[in-house]
């Protein structure tokens, strides 16, 4: 298709709350972690190298009896969330604008585990009882 030299009415959707098909076999709790999986599955954030972080389930979807697709998790995006910092490999003030590593669905960590976490967004707070990260 070549380039348009005429205006264009494109279509537009919110892209705050997206729903994503869930990855078979896995249940989301609503508030957790949200990430893709290699397949682009929603899967509960874990430790892995295969993630992509997506945001945060906006409800509880329970896809453990399900084939992959076959239902689908609300995920709120564009927002910072606040996921607990992990004790092992802290977030300190030192990370604020810069990438932290999902360890589960609801816990975040400074680096990225000797290869072995996904990166969950950018840290951009921090409080003593977790990490804002959009």
């Amino acid at each position: 298709m070549a380039a348009t030299t005429q205006d264009r009415n494109t279509p537009m959707k919110d892209g705050e709350l997206i729903v994503v098909p869930v990855a078979a076999g896995v249940k989301i709790p609503a508030g957790s972690l949200v990430a893709a999986n290699a397949t682009g599955f929603a899967t509960p954030g874990a430790t892995a190298t295969t993630l992509a972080y997506l945001g945060m389930a906006d409800t509880n979807v329970d896809n453990t009896a399900g084939a992959d697709g076959a239902v689908g998790v609300p995920v709120r995006r564009g927002k910072a969330f606040k996921w607990a910092n992990d004790t092992g490999d802290p977030v300190t003030q030192a990370s604020l604008g810069r990438p932290c590593f999902i360890v589960d669905n609801q816990t975040v960590a400074k680096t990225n585990g000797t290869n072995t976490r996904s990166q969950a967004g950018i840290v951009v707070g921090l409080e003593a009882d977790g990490v804002w990260v959009i």
